[in-house]
């Protein structure tokens, strides 16, 4: 069963896809069934991958990459950023280029947030 905003990727060609709404299907890339990426939590190492969100003056939300900010070089750089509402409602993501900072700012109050490294796959942080 294919879970609603979870992200599933193909071993073979790299493909990653989210699904939006549940599905009874399996879902299939390049003839095999794709992986379903289940988030890494706790940063290990030097480099820090685990998304923050913080709370701006207005209200609004900003998630950084990390405690403090993530390399962003053509060879290793943040690939997208998603934010998610408690209730799962709302989702905001924006993909970024090695040339960007890796943050994102969203108006809802982000519960949840994703990132994925181009070199250490998923990881996910809450608003706690």
């Amino acid at each position: 069963m294919a879970l609603k905003l979870r992200l599933y990727r193909c071993t073979i060609c790299g493909n990653i896809v989210q699904v939006l709404i549940n599905g009874e299907g399996e879902l299939i890339c390049c003839g095999k069934e794709m992986e379903l990426l289940e988030p890494k939590r706790v940063d290990i190492g030097s480099e820090k991958h685990v998304p923050v969100i913080e709370t701006r003056e207005d209200g609004s939300k900003i998630v950084k990459v990390g405690t403090e900010p993530h390399p962003m070089t053509n060879e290793h750089y943040i690939q997208f950023i998603e934010a998610i509402s408690l209730d799962k409602q709302k989702l905001f993501i924006e993909f970024l280029k090695p040339e960007y900072k890796p943050e994102i700012h969203c108006t809802f109050d982000a519960d949840s947030a994703l990132e994925y490294c181009n070199i250490h796959g998923l990881w996910e942080g809450t608003n706690d």
